[in-house]
Parts: structure tokens; C-alpha cells; sequence
């Protein structure tokens, strides 16, 4: 049967991965066991769900674009058919990983080529519904990639860097130039390995409020620690107090801090919260 293949479109950030040897590489590093479930997001014309099929897993795509999904079920009818293939034709920002892994009865691996126009969201989502996984293995813009295994004081070090390195132990696997896809994007891309972790790399007062603080000193990045933990609406003293007592300069900006020193901050700011209602009941 000839199924014709659906044009890619901008809008969505569409860049299909036409390599087949780029593929053998990612079902490699995610080291895909038989009959293990994989959640692949933004499967476009299949060639990497092509792979993770012949190496015997279950998959699960999610793909937002229908046309795409209708061309998936029609390429893949014989493992639609059989169960090995589930197409949810979905958002992959609005599905909730947790509660397919729970319908599915395991947890999963996560093997994708992301959608260039959702990968820094994506994979935030990722993090926060980590306990889904056991692994991530995930293609994605190099500038991103970066962003994530950056280190204390670099430019691509932020938000994405602190969240995902306090849940997960990331590797940069491979880089790989614009012609493995079509169309050719204008940047180079990357995949990533994670592993998720059993309990934060380092103690945080709870995650909401770790979260609160890393967002609230980047929203200002350049401003000095006390200037930029305004919005977390501790007066003043109680902030400057806090970062003394956690051996951090004060003159220092947020983007200089390491993993730990967010994880000493944080804690210290919480206190000086609960401190601060305590006196006012």
C-alpha cells in the first residue's frame, strides 16, 4: 500500500528525522529491552517509532497534528492492530504522562525527537512528571541541550539547568547536524540521556517553593541576590540575613550559584518565611 507522507509544517516545529543510522543510535543509548513500554512525543512520519518497534518495545506516540497521527495509524496498521502501538492524538503539553504510565500498568521510557517549538516546555513537563519514567532519552536543539547540563556562572546556565540537574542525572550523548532531517533546521541538535532520581540531588525545603526562588532571582538576572528575591515578599533583612548565614556574598547574582548553594538558599528563605507567619499569629 502506498502511503503518502505528510508535508511538515513550521508552525508546529516539524523537522523529521530521515536517518536511519541516527535512529539505531537513539534506541542504543536508551538501551530498549523487549516488551518494554516507551512514550515517544512528536512521532512525525515515524522513523524513529519505526525503530523503537523493531527492537521489540511497546510504544505509545502522542502526536498533535491528526494528519500525522492518521498517517501513523496507516503505516503501523499491523502494530496498531496487534497492541504493540498506541497513537494518542493529543498535545503532548496538555496529557499527563503520570496517569498513561498508571493506565499502562509500568512505568516508561521516554525516546523522542522533540518538536523544536515545544522542547524547553516539554521538557520542564518531563521533569515534573519524572516519576513516570525510568529513562529519558530525547533529541532536542543543541542551544537546549546545552541549557540543561550547564554549569554555575555559563550563559546557557538558568532555570531549565537548576530543575532538571536537582531530578535527574543528564548526559549529552551526541550532536547531530541539520542534514539527518527534513526540512534542514538552522541549528544543530543534540540527544540527551536522563536518568531520574530516586530523591532530590540535594535537600530542598519542599519543590514549590525551591521552584518559587530559582524563578523569582532568573525573572532579574542580572540584579544582585537580594534585589532579585523580591518578589518572594520577605522583607529585605530577613533575605539578606538569609543569604549571609549560607556563607553566599550578597553582591553575588543568581546565575553564579551552584546546585548546592540554591539548595542551602532556598531552605534558608523558608525558614525565614515560616519564622515571619509565626510572629504574625
Amino acid at each position: 500500500m502506498n502511503i503518502k507522507t505528510p508535508h511538515p509544517k513550521k508552525r508546529l516545529g516539524q523537522h523529521f528525522l530521515i536517518d536511519k543510522s541516527v535512529v539505531r543510535r537513539i534506541v542504543a543509548a536508551a538501551g530498549i529491552a523487549p516488551d518494554e513500554l516507551v512514550v515517544e512525543i512528536g512521532p512525525g512520519t515515524g522513523a524513529l517509532t519505526e525503530g523503537l518497534l523493531e527492537a521489540g518495545t511497546r510504544v505509545i506516540a502522542i502526536e498533535t497534528d491528526a494528519g500525522l497521527a492518521a498517517h501513523l495509524k496507516a503505516k503501523f496498521v499491523n502494530a496498531v492492530s496487534t497492541g504493540r502501538l498506541e497513537i494518542i492524538a493529543a498535545d503532548a503539553l496538555k496529557v499527563s504522562f503520570i496517569d498513561i504510565c498508571k493506565a499502562a500498568g509500568t512505568k516508561a521510557k521516554a525516546v523522542s525527537n522533540l518538536p523544536y517549538n515545544i522542547s524547553g516546555p516539554i521538557m520542564t513537563r518531563l521533569i515534573n512528571e519524572r516519576s513516570a519514567f525510568s529513562l529519558m532519552v530525547l533529541m532536542l536543539q543543541k542551544e537546549v541541550a546545552e541549557r540543561l547540563v550547564a554549569k554555575p556562572g555559563s550563559k546557557a546556565y538558568g532555570i531549565l539547568s537548576i530543575l532538571s540537574q536537582l531530578h535527574a542525572d543528564i548526559n549529552m550523548e551526541f550532536n547531530l547536524p541539520p542534514s539527518v532531517f527534513f526540512p534542514q533546521p538552522k541549528v544543530e541538535s543534540s540527544v540527551v540521556r536522563l536518568v531520574p532520581l530516586a530523591a532530590p540531588r540535594v535537600p530542598v525545603p519542599d519543590e514549590a517553593f525551591f521552584r518559587k526562588v530559582v524563578v523569582s532571582s532568573f525573572s532579574t538576572r542580572r540584579k544582585t541576590l537580594p534585589n532579585s528575591l523580591k518578589p518572594l515578599g520577605i522583607a529585605p533583612a530577613g533575605v539578606k540575613a538569609a543569604i549571609v548565614g549560607c556563607n553566599i556574598d550578597p553582591g553575588r547574582r543568581g546565575e553564579t550559584l551552584s546546585l548546592e548553594e540554591w539548595g542551602k538558599l532556598a531552605s534558608a528563605l523558608k525558614a525565614v518565611e515560616g519564622a515571619n507567619r509565626a510572629s504574625l499569629n
